[in-house]
């Protein structure tokens, strides 16, 4: 069984299932609970405060994730490559608005081919237009890569290219936790190291080092692939809109 591919919000610390069920602590299902959650888990207790609560977190991310399809040019040439490579996306089948572990704000589960939006981390707009986009990546490489994400090899190389076209233009990694502020040279590449390695320990019963060392291992080949969107986004350039004026020239709608 293959696990969601997670977008780590702290890795540092990783938490502990509450359910014991080893295969979701090995693949990553314990940092999504509702996954693996039935409504005979719930009280009466749960009925009046958490899962209520969880209801209201969970319409607010619907309508941010509808609002987020309907406006993002990324999610549209995502989901046009994505139709092209014979993989059609139905955003009532594919996209799910859940309550996760703090630790992740979203995730990408090929075993239901379906994106995991977080709900309790996951609010601003353009917080999910990333996390959208990032996992959009992963349902493409699985898509059309034939990627195998129980093989450590695969999924770091999936992380690369998910961290090297989403979130590591060095403006938005300048407040994140991935660069040496004090250097300029080669800091995003560091940034899609640090980025990809964080993914693949949040989600693995791996070290540190592990993470790290299958990262390094595959990224030359992964950090210069960056099929369907054909460039990294440059955020202060309106890298978005380019990529999208572009599309037309890769076949996309």
């Amino acid at each position: 069984m293959a696990e969601p591919q997670g977008e780590p919000q702290s890795p540092e610390e990783k938490p502990k299932s509450s359910t014991g069920r080893e295969k979701f602590e090995t693949w990553g299902y314990d940092m999504y609970p509702e996954r693996r959650k039935t409504d005979a888990d719930f009280t009466i207790k749960d009925f009046f405060s958490w899962k209520s609560r969880n209801n209201i977190e969970q319409y607010k991310c619907e309508k941010t994730v509808v609002d987020v399809i309907k406006t993002s040019p990324l999610v549209r040439v995502m989901v046009s490559a994505l139709k092209k490579a014979g993989c059609p996306v139905n955003f009532r089948r594919h996209i799910q608005c859940e309550h996760c572990e703090p630790i992740v704000t979203g995730g990408y589960d090929p075993v239901f081919n379906q994106i995991v939006i977080c709900n309790n981390t996951s609010r601003s707009k353009g917080f999910v237009e990333n996390v959208l986009v990032h996992e959009l990546i992963h349902m493409f490489d699985y898509c059309t890569r034939e990627m195998d994400f129980k093989n450590i090899d695969h999924l770091a190389c999936s992380e690369i290219r998910a961290a090297n076209m989403t979130y590591c233009s060095y403006p938005s990694a300048f407040w994140g936790e991935h660069i040496d502020r004090t250097k300029v040279r080669n800091q995003q590449q560091e940034c899609v190291k640090r980025r990809a390695s964080d993914s693949v320990y949040a989600v693995r019963n791996i070290t540190r080092e592990e993470a790290d060392a299958a990262v390094e291992k595959v990224f030359h080949k992964c950090y210069n692939d960056t099929e369907p969107l054909g460039r990294r986004i440059r955020r202060s350039l309106n890298g978005s809109d380019l990529i999208y004026s572009e599309a037309y020239l890769l076949g996309y709608d």
